[in-house]
Order: C-alpha cells, then sequence, then structure tokens
C-alpha cells in the first residue's frame, strides 16, 4: 500500500522559535507532543537526528521516513533544524520579537549546541532514552551536548561523516577557509538578487546544479529553495566560518567517556574528513565502533542514498533494541 503513495508515514511539521531563533521541526510519527508526564503512552525512546551544515529539516525528510519504517513504526523519529537555517513561513521573523536575550550567539556554533539543549529540555521528557544521529558538523554538536550535558539519557549516539577535528586542514576546508572567513560578505549580494528570482527558476537551478546525481533525492530540491534566502545564507556561512576556527582538536575525553554509546561511520571520498582521520581515530580507540563506508556514499548522503543510510543504522542498532 505504501508504494503509490508519496508520504507513507505520518510526518508532522512545525516552526516553532527555540532560543528566540526560528527553527524547523519534523516530526516522523503519531506522536506530536513528547513532553508531557502524565500521558501514559509516551514511547520510550526518541530517535533525534541532529543535521549537518546547512543545517535545514527538509533534507532529512526522506531518511526520517526510512528510518521510522526501518524501526517497525515503533518510535517517534525528529530532525530539527539549526536555529535560522530554515526560511520561516509567511508571518513569522527569523528572530522572536522579545526583549529577553535568549542567547549571546544562537546562530554560531556553540549556540547551535546550546538550541539542540534547550530543545530537549523544553520538548522531551526526561524519561525519554535518546537516539541521537547526527551528521557531518551534527556530529561536533552532539559530543558536545553529550559533555555539556550528561544527564540527558542518550542510549547511543551514531555520528555518520563526523567533521570533529581539523576541519580547516582538510582538503575541503582549505578550499572553504577563506571563502568562509573573508569572501562571504561578497556572496550575499548574488544571493539576494537570485532571491527574487520566480520559484520555477529557482528549482531548475537547483536541479541544474543536482545534476551529476543518479537519483536525486525530490524533497533536496525543494528544501534547496531555502538557499536563495539572504537571511538564511548569512546564518549558514556564518555558522560555517565558526566551524572552521573552532572544530580542530578532537575531543578525545568526551569520546573516551562515552566510547560504548557511539557509533562512528567515516566515508571514504570524504573530502571533509579524510581517511586518515578515520585511521588515527581508528588507533586511538581500537575498541570503539568505528566504520569506514564501504558503499561509496558521499558526505551528503541526503541527497541520494537516504534510504540505504537508515537501512545500516536500523541493522547497527537492533540489538540495543531488543534489549529495551
Amino acid at each position: 500500500a505504501n508504494m503509490g503513495s508519496e508520504e507513507p508515514v505520518p510526518l508532522h511539521e512545525e516552526f516553532i522559535y527555540c532560543c528566540g531563533a526560528a527553527t524547523h521541526v519534523l516530526k516522523c510519527g503519531p506522536w506530536k507532543d513528547l513532553s508531557k508526564d502524565e500521558s501514559k503512552n509516551l514511547p520510550r525512546l526518541l530517535f533525534m537526528i541532529i543535521p549537518g551544515n546547512p543545517g535545514l529539516a527538509g533534507y532529512y525528510r526522506t531518511f526520517i521516513q526510512a528510518l521510522y519504517c526501518g524501526l517497525n513504526q515503533q518510535y517517534p523519529v525528529w530532525v530539527v533544524s539549526h536555529a535560522g537555517h530554515c526560511k520561516p513561513p509567511n508571518g513569522m521573523e527569523m528572530i522572536e520579537d522579545t526583549d529577553i536575550k535568549e542567547l549571546e550567539d544562537v546562530f554560531g556554533l556553540n549556540g547551535q549546541v546550546e538550541h539542540k539543549l534547550n530543545f530537549l529540555k523544553k520538548n522531551v521528557s526526561k524519561d525519554i532514552k535518546l537516539v541521537l544521529i547526527a551528521h557531518s558538523i551534527g556530529c561536533y554538536i552532539t559530543l558536545e551536548m553529550m559533555k555539556r550535558a550528561s544527564e540527558l539519557q542518550v542510549l547511543r549516539s551514531v555520528l555518520l561523516f563526523p567533521t570533529i577535528e581539523r576541519m580547516a586542514q582538510s582538503p575541503q576546508g582549505k578550499l572553504m577557509t577563506p571563502l568562509l572567513c573573508k569572501l562571504r560578505y561578497a556572496l550575499y549580494m548574488p544571493v539576494f538578487l537570485l532571491s527574487f528570482l520566480p520559484e520555477g527558476v529557482k528549482a531548475s537551478l537547483v536541479r541544474f546544479a543536482l545534476r551529476g546525481m543518479k537519483t536525486c533525492d525530490e524533497s533536496s530540491i525543494t528544501t534547496s529553495i531555502n538557499l536563495f534566502s539572504v537571511d538564511c545564507i548569512a546564518n549558514i556561512l556564518y555558522m560555517a566560518s565558526q566551524e572552521m576556527m573552532k572544530v580542530v582538536e578532537r575531543d578525545s575525553t568526551t569520546i573516551k567517556q562515552n566510547l560504548k554509546k557511539l557509533i562512528f561511520y567515516y566515508g571514504t571520498g570524504d573530502s571533509w574528513c579524510p581517511q586518515h582521520y578515520y585511521d588515527e581515530i581508528k588507533m586511538d580507540f581500537p575498541d570503539g565502533d568505528i566504520r569506514l563506508c564501504e558503499k561509496g556514499l558521499r558526505h551528503a548522503f541526503v541527497l541520494d542514498a537516504s534510504k540505504e543510510m537508515a537501512a545500516m543504522i536500523t541493522d547497527w542498532l537492533q540489538d540495543d533494541l531488543t534489549k529495551l
């Protein structure tokens, strides 16, 4: 029955303010509210996706649906966008109109960590265990969350294509650092001009940019249209410029403390974390669950391999879930 319909699973979408910044949340499954303590039918486990950068929830739409189905629709799977990366719907501002300054620098890297912790605090009951599935810079954010909030009941953290060290020294980082740190303001003007194009033209430009992919996920195309908004691009590039400066040394202490909960998944041709980063972490943590991709998946797996990735993760977590 699921073959014909586009959205085979219940998918709930909301735009909220978290730490005063516009945040897009996609929730898979019938559970919309996990903060109520009196609710008897709270699930025991929440799968929460911490995105890469651009941290747009829409890129993970197919991924969370595939995960939800792979988990036999037993647990909610949520993805929370980074603060200020999504274009808020009409009538909603990028920053909440209040006098209270909730967070000094919510769009920066540190702010994004606090933003996720704040989201969990306000929206998820403390009794619910968590499986954090993080992608790219989301892996750095997840390790930081585990370090800062040891009270979180994290059952597992799955770190996909983890950019957790020496980002500026990676092949892609060497290319992007000067661009992000010196030239990012020069990118605003062209984006501003492109933002006036009709939606259909924007979609065609995105399709053209992604034309190299054999099968490109349709939700990636609609989501990428957000990137024609100057506000979004400014926040995305600002966060990226901070990543280049701040993600330098791997936090081996936090990794060591949580090693039994962590699964790392490195790419083979990943220009954000080259293979020798994998070799080194594997040497430092011989007992860790640290895997190297054998399928040639790209760093931005959400563009064309969401279902494949979801199937692998369900497979890895089988044992944990049977023990629950």
